[in-house]
């Protein structure tokens, strides 16, 4: 009844409409841009503080090296809505680190985004890619790509302009990028990574070139991690990101999270917050996070993952090494 009850609810949101957003937003476009980041309850509820002690679909867009953290074969669907931005996103991804013999893990993911459509009308189809393999049980290597398709139709900030507005019915974006991630674990209690985003250096704010890291402590109870981004193209100047959160496993089943994050190119602050239910075959979370100084920007992130190793159809990690 659980896994029945939180399918019907992530429906729910997937059947949010256009016209659940019948205004256009007075945002800035960036804020509810998010820096084209694709987050799951778990990395949106510690405020992004996941790139050392991320695992299963969070890492496929947070730190692909990640992918390989644990012996899993996880199938994910997500959702996001920003009620003052006018956004919502729906996408899936799969995680695969036990089928390959070579231990390679490899991870697919789609996420569609509609924005402010009565005003400047973003939509938009973000493709990624990643492979990771485990040097040893202490280091993890991954890279990424990722393919954007994106056009905007409405109105930008300057009125009805190419330079703001964009091209009617046509890409303003279509490009790729990649990524890659590093994770050293000197000991199964900590986890040190350096990841870095759209390396290729696209040169516009769709796809911001950014390089940052994480520092994390964790058990099978608990995790607490830092995270600091330097973002290189959003902005005039680089500006940092820096971000903090912890999450608490209680009674083996519910992840309860938070975490704060400061934002120096928005110049803003924001606190998150989130819970689930996590057991053997599925989980079910959701991710609050509200801008509490600076552009007012709320994002509430759902999300179910099903566990296909649980199944019994996919071979055990025994069996792959």
């Amino acid at each position: 009844m659980r896994a029945l009850a939180s399918v019907c609810a992530l429906l729910a949101v997937f059947c949010v409409s256009e016209q659940s957003f019948a205004e256009r937003s007075d945002l800035p476009p960036e804020i509810g841009w998010n820096y084209g980041e694709i987050e799951t309850p778990r990395s949106a509820a510690m405020a992004g503080a996941l790139r050392a002690y991320s695992n299963s679909v969070a890492a496929l867009f947070i730190n692909p090296a990640n992918m390989v953290a644990s012996r899993i074969y996880h199938l994910g669907a997500l959702a996001q809505i920003w009620p003052e931005a006018g956004r919502q996103s729906y996408g899936g991804a799969a995680v695969d680190s036990i089928v390959s013999s070579a231990r390679v893990a490899g991870g697919l993911g789609g996420t569609w985004t509609l924005q402010d459509p009565d005003g400047i009308d973003r939509r938009a189809s973000d493709l990624r890619f990643a492979l990771a393999f485990p040097f040893s049980d202490q280091f993890y290597l991954g890279i990424g790509g990722r393919y954007l398709w994106l056009r905007q139709d409405g109105l930008g900030p300057l009125g009805d302009s190419l330079v703001s507005g964009g091209l009617q019915d046509e890409n303003i974006v279509r490009g790729f990028a990649f990524d890659a991630g590093a994770t050293i674990k000197p000991s199964q209690a900590f986890a040190i990574s350096l990841v870095g985003n759209n390396l290729n250096n696209p040169g516009h704010g769709f796809q911001p070139s950014s390089v940052g890291g994480g520092i994390g402590v964790g058990a099978d109870q608990f995790t607490i991690e830092a995270d600091v981004v330097s973002d290189f193209t959003t902005w005039d100047t680089a500006k940092v990101r820096a971000m903090g959160g912890g999450e608490l496993l209680i009674a083996d089943n519910y992840p309860i999270r938070l975490g704060y994050r400061y934002d120096d190119g928005a110049e803003s602050h924001a606190i998150s917050g989130g819970a689930g239910y996590v057991d053997r075959a599925f989980s079910a979370e959701f991710a609050v996070r509200r801008v509490v100084s600076g552009d007012q920007a709320t994002a509430i992130i759902f999300g179910f993952t099903y566990h296909v190793e649980s199944s019994g159809l996919t071979p055990s990690a025994a069996d792959t090494f």
